[in-house]
């Protein structure tokens, strides 16, 4: 078990992963929705619609979103879904500036609220969420199995947890293709169209520190979810999870 995701950091300074993550995000708001369109070559928004797909609108209908950005899963959730109510959660505002917006535009203020907070310290009560979602999001936690025991913490008793992430990718072909085109023609296009550069490379970076597959579902089940289940997506390159709290 490697505890190697941890250090991973967007600028690598003095300050915690934390407020450099907090401080990327920032920076790199008006672009981010581009940029997961470039990351993976348009295929993550099948990605969030199968994720999604993992909701019962009749059993979940009252839904946390972690790392919730701009609220793309939120959005895509209550309209694809009977889903009531999603409270989104970043710990960017600026990333929540820019979804507020959508969720305006989208004329759903009544069935979504965007709330600026830590994942690791969740502002919720015990059992309070019917279901809990984060795509894109666990591996920029600082401490991750205390973010995950939050997201347990406030799941309700028989309700569930669905991850979208990265993860490392087991064909060898498809994966030199993949590390090419992520580790050297994101980061060239991010010198072109962002003001953070750096992002981009923390980006893949992150990725390649992070614990997929097998080595995932194990710390989901040490945090204590049950029936941990990992699907891997579009050769590996990204992984949704799924569990439960009893």
């Amino acid at each position: 078990m490697t505890h190697d995701h941890d250090v991973v950091k967007p600028y690598g300074e003095t300050d915690s992963k934390k407020s450099e993550v907090g401080k990327m995000f920032d920076s790199i708001a008006s672009s981010y929705d581009l940029l997961n369109r470039g990351t993976s070559l348009g295929v993550d928004t099948l990605w969030r619609a199968k994720m999604i797909k993992e909701l019962d609108g009749n059993v979940h209908k009252k839904v946390l979103d972690v790392a919730t950005g701009t609220a793309d899963v939120a959005i895509q959730t209550i309209k694809r879904t009977d889903v009531e109510h999603v409270t989104g959660l970043d710990l960017s505002e600026g990333m929540l500036k820019y979804g507020r917006e959508k969720v305006s535009a989208a004329g759903l203020d009544e069935q979504i609220v965007l709330v600026q907070g830590d994942s690791e310290a969740l502002p919720y009560p015990d059992d309070h969420f019917d279901a809990v979602t984060v795509s894109f999001g666990v591996r920029n936690f600082e401490h991750l199995e205390k973010g995950l025991a939050e997201m347990l913490r406030v799941l309700r008793p028989g309700g569930k947890v669905v991850i979208l992430e990265f993860s490392r990718i087991t064909f060898a072909p498809i994966r030199w293709g993949f590390n090419f085109y992520f580790g050297k023609i994101m980061p060239m296009i991010g010198r072109l169209q962002s003001k953070d550069p750096r992002a981009y490379a923390y980006l893949f970076e992150s990725v390649q520190a992070f614990p997929s597959g097998k080595a995932f579902t194990d710390i989901l089940d040490r945090v204590g979810y049950k029936r941990t289940e990992c699907d891997p997506l579009t050769f590996g390159i990204a992984t949704i999870y799924t569990a439960y709290k009893e």
